[in-house]
C-alpha cells in the first residue's frame, strides 16, 4: 500500500507558549517534501510533535498515517507504525553498542517470533555501512558516544536505511556536515526512495536540496506553512532570502520563539 501520511490543522505549545498554529500537509507515497524557513518559525517543534516528544503538547488538530490516529500513539508505536525521525542532536548512549541498539530496533519493528537472525542482521549492517562509507568499528561502539557531528548524522541515515520506515523525517540532518558528508548522507537518502515511502526534510539551506531533490517545498513562518511551491522555490529562497515572502504576505515578525 502507497503510504499516505496528513497533518489537518495541527497546533502545538510548550510550556504554554503555542509554537504551531495550524499546520496543514499532505505527503503520498514516493514523494519529498522540505520545509524551509527562518530561525525560531518551529520547524524542529513539527519533528518532535510528530514523534510525541513529551515536551511538546498537542492542542488541536490531526495526524494519520495510511488512516491510523497517529496523536493517540505512544512514541514506540509511531515507530512501529512505520515512523522515523532523524534527529538534529542525536543522543549519546553510553553502554550500548551501535549493533545491539539497531538489531533491538529492528526486532521492536518486525515483532517477537519474528527476529531478524543475528548472521543477517550483520550482513545487513556491514553493507549500508560500506554504502556510507563508514568505519566497520563503528558496529561496536557505544551509540554516538564520541562521534563526530557528520558521524552522528551517518549513523542517523544508517538507522532510516536498516528500519526501511514508511515515514522518514529528516530534521536539519545537513546541519554541521561538510560536503563530502553531505554527499554520502544524501545518496543514503537517495538509495531509499521508493513508491511506498515518503519523506519529510526541514533544513535551512538550499545546499541539501541540491542533493536530494524535493517534489515540493513549504516555506513555514510563525508557526504555518505560509507559501508551497516546487524545487525552484528553495532557489529563490537560497537567492534573495525570506524577506520577499514576508512583504508579499505581510508578516511582520516571522518567529516563535523555537527553531
Amino acid at each position: 500500500m502507497s503510504t499516505q501520511f496528513e497533518i489537518r490543522g495541527l497546533k502545538a505549545t510548550i510550556e504554554d507558549k503555542e509554537i504551531l498554529k495550524g499546520i496543514d500537509l499532505k505527503i503520498n507515497g514516493g514523494e519529498v517534501h522540505a520545509i524551509m524557513g527562518p530561525n525560531g518559525t518551529g520547524k524542529s517543534t513539527l519533528a518532535s510533535a510528530l514523534m510525541g516528544h513529551p515536551k511538546y503538547e498537542v492542542t488541536e488538530g490531526e495526524v494519520e498515517l495510511n488512516g491510523e490516529d497517529v496523536l493517540e500513539m505512544a512514541v514506540d508505536e509511531r515507530a512501529r507504525a512505520g515512523m522515523f525521525l532523524a534527529m538534529q542532536y542525536p543522543s549519546e548512549i553510553t553502554g550500548v553498542t551501535n549493533a545491539d541498539f539497531l538489531r533491538s530496533a529492528i526486532n521492536a519493528r518486525r515483532g517477537e517470533g519474528n527476529e531478524i537472525s543475528l548472521i543477517k542482521f550483520v550482513r545487513q549492517m556491514e553493507s549500508k555501512m560500506k554504502q556510507l562509507e563508514m568505519n566497520p568499528e563503528f558496529m561496536h561502539r557505544y551509540l554516538n558516544e564520541g562521534f563526530s557531528g557528520g558521524e552522528k548524522k551517518r549513523n542517523e541515515i544508517l538507522q532510516m536505511m536498516l528500519l526501511e520506515p514508511k515515514l522518514v523525517i529528516l530534521d536539519e540532518i545537513d546541519s554541521g556536515l561538510d560536503i563530502d558528508a553531505l554527499r554520502i548522507v544524501a545518496e543514503g537518502v537517495n538509495a531509499m526512495r521508493a513508491e511506498d515511502r515518503s519523506f519529510l526534510i526541514i533544513t535551512h539551506y538550499q545546499r541539501l536540496l541540491n542533493y536530494i531533490k524535493p517534489d515540493f517545498v513549504h516555506v513555514m513562518m510563525q508557526g504555518r506553512i505560509v507559501k508551497s511551491g516546487g524545487p525552484e522555490l528553495a532557489q529563490r529562497l537560497e537567492a534573495e532570502g525570506y524577506d520577499w515572502v514576508k512583504e508579499e504576505l505581510g508578516i511582520v515578525d516571522e518567529t516563535v520563539g523555537q527553531a
